[in-house]
């Protein structure tokens, strides 16, 4: 008797954005733009197939990120099917700081999980987190991907935790996709190795107001999404995208980098007439998303 369900299976999990300015590698948020997994056992082999955003570069074989995941989980489950047939619909912009590499790694585990019984009682959401953190190596996007809405995270040796928080419903998000992408290794290697005291200070003053910014008082989004760590030490790898974050900042609009760039992030505040002032700043052949926040993380 097979230990997978009969058929198709399919899951959907969302974009993520990370960082929000002050809040590097510890603060993430879902974004209401999904990636759909359809995951099947077969009789035998490998059959990938990938449509939408990164379909002529994503791999086809066994370097597939869902894959490998994929191949992780059953591992920890103790399982493995006879052959595998994977749909990839990819709607998440590859490379843009919008977490398309965490929703392949959590879409692979939840996917994984869904195909086989009882796969929720053989990983638990925890199993699932430290799982995809070991994969990606930080918790910042995967804990969004798989758990929806904002989520403040973190590692200490192999301690993992990710505790959702509140986000006030008349907060939404405008992203602003540049044509070209930044891979996530070289903006890290833009960083330096120190900061000084100062500067980490008021980062973490500024990230602990984005909390409570996000949580319910939204006027104090401009000044919570201010960041002394990170953004401008990219601005090589992307200079576009900082002159834009600053001309909304200089029009008031609480604007960040979305996780490594490039991606542009807009917070808007339950007013249609401020959306459409935002999305004009837009650079001719951006691509301009209005997404709400996601709560419902990974899953079918």
């Amino acid at each position: 008797m097979s230990q997978f369900l009969a058929g198709p299976v399919t899951i959907t999990v969302p974009a993520t954005s990370a960082n929000l300015g002050p809040g590097f590698d510890c603060l993430g948020l879902a974004l209401s733009l999904r990636d759909t997994l359809v995951g099947t056992e077969i009789e035998s082999g490998l059959e990938v197939v990938v449509a939408g955003e990164g379909s002529r570069q994503i791999p086809s074989d066994e370097r597939n990120l869902v894959v490998k995941s994929m191949r992780q989980a059953f591992a920890a489950m103790f399982v493995e099917p006879t052959g595998l047939r994977l749909e990839c619909h990819n709607v998440i912009p590859q490379s843009r700081g919008l977490g398309s590499s965490s929703a392949a790694i959590v879409g692979g585990i939840t996917l994984a999980r869904a195909m086989v019984l009882g796969g929720n009682l053989l990983l638990d959401e925890n199993s699932c987190l430290a799982l995809a953190n070991r994969i990606e190596g930080h918790p910042d996007n995967v804990a969004p991907a798989l758990l929806g809405g904002f989520v403040i995270s973190g590692q200490a040796e192999l301690d993992v935790w990710a505790q959702p928080s509140p986000v006030d419903p008349r907060i939404s998000t405008v992203a602003f996709v540049p044509p070209h992408g930044v891979r996530t290794e070289l903006a890290r290697r833009m960083l330096p190795e120190t900061v000084p005291h100062a500067d980490a200070a008021a980062n973490s003053g500024r990230a602990a107001l984005l909390v409570a910014a996000l949580g319910g008082a939204p006027e104090r989004l401009f000044r919570g999404t201010e960041d002394f760590l990170h953004q401008t030490h990219r601005m090589r790898a992307m200079p576009d995208s900082l002159a834009l974050m600053e001309r909304l900042r200089m029009d008031g609009v609480p604007a960040v980098i979305s996780g490594a760039g490039p991606t542009v992030l807009a917070f808007i505040v339950d007013d249609e007439s401020d959306v459409e002032s935002v999305v004009r700043h837009a650079p001719n052949g951006w691509v301009v998303h209005h997404l709400l926040v996601d709560h419902a993380g990974a899953g079918a």
